[in-house]
């Protein structure tokens, strides 16, 4: 793609009920521009995806849509094939819809655990805020070290635009001289998402929570939650939230070992 058709991708993600964010296309551009791909017939789109290789070891895989018109000829099998040709010897990783895992499967992805939407407006309570501060003021290697304990590969160039992309609201929270939470809330077509939301445990996401949710008032958000993460899943029932719908976190091989009790919101269905 052209940098300027991955706002197609995004539309047809939209269209399927993906509800992305309205800066989405410039941040996830940054990462891999050469791994979006689409599919033309006669000139017109056919099918989209993307698979954005951030180191040489890791890609992930998003945005795997065939036109609904169109599907059923194969389209997305040869879109597909090249979007895995282009990530190489990489694992790979995927946030796919349940009804497809088993076709993944046969693609040699494996299952790692389930990713939960939880959306709604959110019921809260007094929580302090001490501590918290705006996360541009952060020394940038502390949120490199941070997210490389959430997050399979460095994804520095794609962090520097989502922190400051426009309509972007972004907390940190300091205990002890140290970075204990973080968290990005960004405006959607529907409501806000809340990603990444990064803590050493729930009281300190509450506390980046609660100050991300000050800026916006009471809205509709949505969290996008590790099912095995337990404390994150009572987090998000705490708050009201309910389940919207989730997806399969796959695979194709082994990843370094993350710290998933940390992540109490995935940054994105679609790059990870």
């Amino acid at each position: 793609m052209r940098p300027d058709e991955i706002e197609l991708a995004i539309d047809w993600a939209a269209a399927e009920g993906w509800n992305p964010g309205l800066a989405d296309a410039a941040c996830f551009g940054t990462v891999d521009p050469e791994g979006f791909i689409i599919a033309e017939l006669d000139g017109a789109p056919v099918a989209t995806v993307s698979c954005v290789n951030y180191d040489a070891r890791f890609a992930f895989l998003g945005f795997y849509i065939v036109r609904p018109d169109l599907r059923g000829h194969g389209y997305g099998l040869r879109i597909w094939n090249a979007a895995m040709a282009h990530a190489g010897a990489r694992v790979v990783g995927l946030d796919g819809v349940v009804a497809q895992q088993d076709n993944y499967r046969k693609s040699g992805f494996h299952y790692a655990y389930a990713n939960i939407r939880y959306g709604g407006t959110v019921t809260t309570r007094a929580v302090s805020q001490a501590g918290v501060v705006p996360l541009t003021t952060m020394p940038f290697s502390a949120i490199e070290a941070s997210d490389a304990t959430v997050f399979p590969a460095p994804r520095s160039s794609f962090l520097r635009s989502w922190i400051n992309a426009s309509g972007h609201v972004c907390r940190a929270l300091m205990r002890n001289g140290e970075l204990a939470g973080w968290g990005v809330l960004r405006p959607c077509r529907r409501g806000y998402k809340i990603g990444p939301l990064v803590a050493d445990n729930r009281a300190a996401a509450e506390a980046v929570l609660s100050a991300l949710l000050a800026e916006i008032g009471k809205v509709e958000v949505f969290l996008d939650v590790p099912a095995i993460n337990r404390e994150a899943v009572a987090f998000a029932e705490g708050l009201g939230l309910a389940p919207v719908f989730e997806t399969a976190r796959m695979y194709t091989g082994a990843i370094r070992e993350l710290r998933t009790e940390r992540v109490f919101g995935v940054t994105s269905f679609e790059l990870g």
